[in-house]
């Protein structure tokens, strides 16, 4: 059953700073901000090369965010994967009447929320911008000229400069789908504790779980409440749904061993590849087709790289942008699927479509020490998945997906193989896997509608 809607009742608001010494250490931080800012102007260019978006709104960055929007919420993630996080959230906060704001770091994020606010912009509701440079003046110009009713930052935001700014300009600040991993709260500890104080500036928190909901109380904020992850809310995007399904039969991937691997990080493309040879030797003795592997790297500057690397070990590869034409069906001239072993998913935002293809997952940036990405994709499918032995990242809903057996964890890649081949080759297993991952999903559902609920009642006080 799902969690309850969370209280409404909330103490007071503390003034932030809370002690002359984290002032002090937050005014040092920018002060170095401010010795440091050529080295920054210097790498956004550099990274420009690649990435034209750098390149461009530098207006933006200075604060200069011009808009026509009456008092909007302002809503920050960082990147890409937070804005898709925080989707449905921004959408209801859009029906429900607010203007909204969408400010990012990275160009990913902000081409990511252009497509995924579109009729809302194009409607005047909502705006995309970059975030602010980490400058106190800066900030309050954009203040200035946005004049939010208040500001909503996602997951583990913690930038000083720009949370004691809106705390001093008497600016509401809430943090939602909040998390606090127990590798983040460690390193805060270890390092003095200065990023973990800067919690306090929230004057709402609302996490993804207890569990983060302990780990901030502990760090000194006071209005912390469970609202859960509203990634479970995400639509399934249902074309890319139906483009997968009509593949599935057109390529005869419906009678053969079809095996994502999502989000794949540096560092894991040789580890990976070590499991194709092992699922094939094994599909191979036990009497089934070959395996087609459903590679999608995380970074698209890795795209090409990645495709050499499976060429280079003698894979056949067929890339997606090749293949398939802009509403996912298949080009006149594509190869014939039976002789490719990897289909390489060089796109960005159809991750639906490359799981739907498959009947197994496995979630990458795990088989590396970098916490893992998102497993509630694949389990909004009622896909099998596994990770590696790096999951902090994703503690929530990781720990409770392990716990229900939903989400297998292995610590090496012949275990992964191994496990791999149960649920490709035994039936019973697999339809198991199948209707716990239908379970656990449908359990988690409706955090969008928790975190409205104390929103609004907040937001109402503003």
């Amino acid at each position: 059953m799902a969690l309850p809607l969370p209280s409404t009742a909330l103490p007071p608001a503390r003034p932030f700073p809370p002690n002359w010494r984290l002032s002090l250490l937050i005014g040092l931080y920018e002060a170095l901000w401010h010795l440091l800012l050529p080295l920054v102007l210097l790498f956004l260019w550099r990274r420009g090369r690649r990435e034209p978006l750098y390149r461009q709104f530098w207006s933006e960055r200075w604060g200069r965010t011009h808009t026509a929007l009456d008092r909007p919420l302002w809503v920050h993630s960082a990147s890409m994967g937070e804005i898709r996080g925080a989707a449905p959230l921004v959408h209801a906060l859009l029906a429900a009447g607010y203007p909204v704001l969408i400010t990012t770091v990275t160009p990913a994020g902000r081409s990511a929320a252009q497509k995924l606010f579109e009729p809302s912009i194009a409607a005047g509701r909502a705006q995309v911008a970059f975030m602010p440079f980490e400058l106190g003046w800066v900030v309050r110009r954009l203040i200035r000229q946005v004049r939010p009713r208040a500001a909503i930052m996602t997951e583990i935001d913690t930038w000083p400069v720009l949370l004691t700014t809106l705390r001093r300009q008497g600016v509401a600040l809430c943090i939602v789908n909040a998390q606090y991993p127990k590798k983040s709260i460690v390193r805060d500890q270890r390092w003095g504790g200065f990023r973990a104080a800067l919690f306090q500036a929230y004057e709402l928190v609302l996490c993804k779980s207890e569990t983060h909901a302990q780990r901030f109380r502990q760090v000194g904020c006071e209005r912390v409440l469970v609202a859960g992850e509203t990634r479970f809310d995400l639509p399934v995007a249902p074309q890319q749904l139906a483009c997968a399904q009509v593949l599935l039969r057109q390529w005869g991937l419906d009678r053969r061993p079809v095996v994502c691997f999502a989000s794949a990080v540096a560092g894991e493309d040789e580890l990976f590849m070590q499991a194709f040879e092992q699922v094939q030797s094994g599909l191979a003795q036990a009497g089934f087709s070959r395996a087609l592997f459903v590679y999608v790297p995380r970074s698209p500057q890795r795209f090409d790289a990645v495709a050499q690397l499976f060429q280079t070990a003698g894979l056949r590869v067929a890339r997606r942008s090749l293949i398939l034409d802009a509403s996912l069906q298949a080009r006149p001239d594509a190869p014939d699927m039976y002789g490719i072993d990897v289909l390489l998913g060089d796109s960005l935002g159809e991750m639906y479509f490359y799981l739907a293809l498959s009947q197994v997952v496995v979630v990458g940036a795990s088989f590396v020490p970098l916490g893992a990405h998102n497993v509630i994709e694949p389990l909004a499918l009622k896909k099998p998945v596994m990770v590696g032995p790096s999951i902090w990242g994703i503690e929530y809903p990781g720990v409770e997906a392990l716990a229900a057996g939903v989400l297998q964890q292995h610590m090496n890649i012949a275990s992964l193989s191994t496990a791999l081949l149960k649920l490709l080759t035994d039936r019973s297993a697999y339809a198991s896997a199948m209707a716990g991952a239908q379970a656990f999903y449908a359990e988690h559902g409706g955090a969008t509608q928790k975190h409205m609920h104390v929103l609004q009642t907040w937001l109402e006080q503003r």
